[in-house]
């Protein structure tokens, strides 16, 4: 009979990437986590043996705990969850069954530090096009759900990166911006070691919208005009972004299950 309380590898798979995703709760030892420091996207890190004190935390969320083995650990930490309310499942088989799936990971190594809140900072360039909404959306989806992103006049980046334990990103001379022919999109979908099939599509439509390459992918021009939409719809940053996060879901979801599927007027006024 199948578990009521665990999650298959191929289920949890289906659901990365989405806004409706659950709460991924990594509480490996240490021991296992440093002889593999990549984590399923967009999970954080927790020590099992305190899961009395920051359980609340995610009260209000989906969770879903994952363990080396999917045993003792993820599975005693779900059912406390469950005790505080939570509902919450284990991963079958844990990160080492996800692992040989060869399901998506993210390497721990490239995320930032952390603030005293636990989320990443980042700091941009205002007026947002193309990348710099992509690049938070893979951050808020993929990274570091709670991901703090600001968005100030060019020239004062680099000043608020400093004064702020801020990073910056999509501006010229620093890590996390465009290389060569790609974009920043590119960068950090490389650099988190993301392999993602449907994320691989994405990233070749928003270089192609983003580097004035309309004739990469025939989505390009339509990504394009939508973006430029976006931005004149709003005068406030993350009003865009908050917006911006459906566009860039939408088209995740049609490069993740919709690039077959078409659309025509009926044949013959008979309805499909």
């Amino acid at each position: 009979m199948p578990s009521t309380t665990q999650i298959t590898v191929p289920q949890l798979t289906r659901l990365v990437g989405l806004p409706d995703a659950p709460v991924l709760i990594d509480v490996r030892i240490d021991e296992d986590y440093e002889a593999d420091p990549r984590l399923l996207p967009a999970s954080c890190r927790r020590d099992f043996r305190t899961v009395s004190t920051w359980a609340a935390e995610f009260a209000g969320s989906k969770a879903v705990v994952i363990c080396q083995r999917g045993e003792k650990l993820s599975q005693g930490v779900a059912a406390w969850l469950r005790h505080e309310g939570i509902p919450a499942e284990s991963l079958e088989g844990g990160f080492e069954v996800w692992g040989a799936a060869k399901a998506p990971l993210v390497r721990a190594g490239a995320i930032p530090p952390r603030d005293e809140k636990g989320r990443t900072v980042w700091v941009t360039r205002s007026r947002p096009k193309v990348d710099r909404i992509a690049c938070p959306w893979l951050i808020r989806r993929f990274v570091d759900p709670e991901a703090v992103f600001l968005f100030v006049d060019p020239a004062e980046v680099p000043l608020v990166a400093d004064r702020f334990a801020a990073v910056p990103f999509d501006i010229e001379s620093v890590f996390w911006s465009h290389r060569g022919d790609r974009c920043t999109f590119d960068t950090m979908i490389e650099e988190f070691g993301l392999r993602v099939e449907a994320l691989d599509r994405l990233a070749l439509i928003v270089r192609g919208a983003d580097t004035a390459r309309l004739d990469l992918v025939p989505q390009a021009a339509g990504f394009l005009a939508a973006s430029l939409g976006l931005s004149r719809m709003f005068r406030d940053d993350l009003e865009q972004l908050e917006a911006g996060m459906l566009f860039y879901d939408a088209f995740f979801r049609w490069c993740r299950d919709a690039t077959d599927e078409t659309h025509n007027w009926p044949v013959g006024g008979k309805t499909p």
